[in-house]
């Protein structure tokens, strides 16, 4: 099992670490629950290990560097809302 020391120097913070390995585990529960229907939409975990629990397996990938997180570009400075603006022609009053 990977020490927190291990899994602090692949991420910036503690929430980053939390955050990523919570979607990870999301992601390979998603993966079993739909192991039977044959759907492939999830990617499998990426690695074998003891123990069978998707946090656990999570944590592991992050801390062999198989999984990173993505920082979000701020290229978008476009107002999510813009489009609302258009639509009806009037402002309220």
């Amino acid at each position: 099992m990977a020490t927190i020391d291990d899994l602090m120097s692949k991420v910036d913070s503690k929430f980053d670490l939390v955050h990523l390995a919570a979607k990870r585990a999301r992601e390979i529960n998603a993966y079993y629950a739909q192991l039977g229907e044959g759907l492939g939409q999830h990617v499998p975990p990426l690695l074998t290990t003891e123990t069978n629990k998707p946090l656990s397996i999570a944590l592991e990938e992050i801390a062999q560097g198989k999984v990173e997180g993505v920082e979000p570009s701020e290229e978008t400075t476009e107002d999510p809302l813009a489009f609302i603006e258009g639509e009806g022609g009037d402002e309220p009053a």
